[in-house]
């Protein structure tokens, strides 16, 4: 019996991060590689990248130094109706922003509720008390997490990453920062399929189930290979960047020309910042 319980852990383990990494990489492939929406005639595809930079920028800024509900609430609305001048469903940007909410800011918010000193706002069996100033504090918690992610979306959904990086270098942004940002995009991809294969593989080749002991060698022998492989692929990229020109600098083909028409948005976007500030004092 002892036996059979240790082989259904050691499984359900096995399962578990299996199904974790298939899920995550399937996360990332819906969330950064989004070609096919940014291709999509829309509102914000049709703006020049930089000035999509600047203005989540400035939003982000506005999000940050608002102090009232109302506001936040206005900017993140305003969000879903960029989203939804873009092409973006709003069922698809609401689930990938709400979804994920619960797992990380649930954990911070939960406790503030209880803890933070204030008025009660709701008595709870076992003598907890849900005070008015820690309801207000994981609102606007809330509030600025989701609409903060949401205006990331809004820019990764409608912009191609490589534009993106473009844009950022054109706005003198350091090369080592988006040279970081760059291959940390395309190793997150890369390492998380190889080790779906790598299970895969390990996985198909497997007659019957192994226990707790050998279950763990596995997982090490395959965390080992995958720092490895890690490790060698960044040195042949290197050596490859260095053999193709790189000197530290980056060098892009990528154009960038403002029209009437971005002025005018970049104009709207840092009004709205402004407005949302002054008013959320």
């Amino acid at each position: 019996m002892e036996n059979t319980s240790s082989l259904k852990r050691s499984s359900k383990r096995s399962d578990i991060l299996e199904h974790t990494l298939h899920g995550i990489t399937e996360t990332l492939e819906q969330a950064l590689f989004a070609e096919e929406i940014s291709a999509r005639a829309g509102l914000f595809q049709s703006l020049d990248a930089r000035v999509k930079v600047i203005s989540i920028l400035a939003l982000l800024i506005g999000v940050a130094l608002s102090h009232s509900l109302f506001v936040l609430l206005a900017i993140y609305f305003l969000t879903l109706l960029f989203a939804w001048t873009s092409a973006i469903p709003a069922g698809f940007l609401i689930k990938r922003v709400w979804l994920a909410l619960p797992f990380f800011t649930g954990l911070i918010v939960l406790p503030a509720l209880f803890i933070t000193p204030g008025p009660a706002f709701l008595h709870l069996p076992l003598g907890l008390i849900i005070t008015q100033t820690g309801l207000t504090s994981a609102a606007f918690l809330l509030l600025r997490v989701s609409t903060s992610v949401s205006l990331t979306l809004l820019l990764i959904l409608t912009t191609p990453w490589n534009t993106v990086l473009s844009a950022l270098g054109v706005l003198r942004v350091p090369d080592v920062f988006i040279l970081i940002l760059g291959m940390t995009y395309r190793y997150i991809y890369l390492l998380l399929h190889t080790a779906n294969d790598m299970f895969l593989s390990r996985k198909s080749r497997m007659v019957g189930r192994l226990n707790t002991s050998e279950n763990q060698k596995m997982l090490a022998a395959v965390s080992a290979t995958l720092l490895d492989k890690s490790l060698s692929l960044s040195s042949e990229v290197y050596l490859a960047m260095q053999s193709r020109g790189y000197r530290g600098t980056i060098v892009t083909l990528k154009s960038f020309r403002m029209q009437s028409k971005d002025w005018l948005w970049l104009f709207v976007f840092l009004g709205i910042t402004t407005l949302s500030i002054v008013l959320g004092r």
